[in-house]
């Protein structure tokens, strides 16, 4: 399973999730935070789309980090 993980998100070109993250690193990516809403089970979860989540969440469209080297 953790394999499949790492390979869906190398194909959506998103970093791991890291639960010990510094809040000093820059943010994460908009696909990476909406993946992360969209893991969460029920009915809101499941009908969130990415537009209406950057929406809500005040963040740029297109706003992308690279990875942390």
């Amino acid at each position: 399973f953790q394999q499949i993980s790492r390979h869906v998100r190398e194909l959506l070109g998103i970093e791991e999730p890291l639960f010990n993250r510094s809040i000093a690193l820059p943010y994460r990516d908009n696909m990476g935070l909406f993946l992360e809403q969209k893991s969460r089970s029920g009915k809101k979860a499941d009908a969130l789309t990415f537009s209406q989540f950057i929406q809500e969440a005040g963040l740029e469209p297109y706003t992308t980090v690279p990875p942390l080297q």
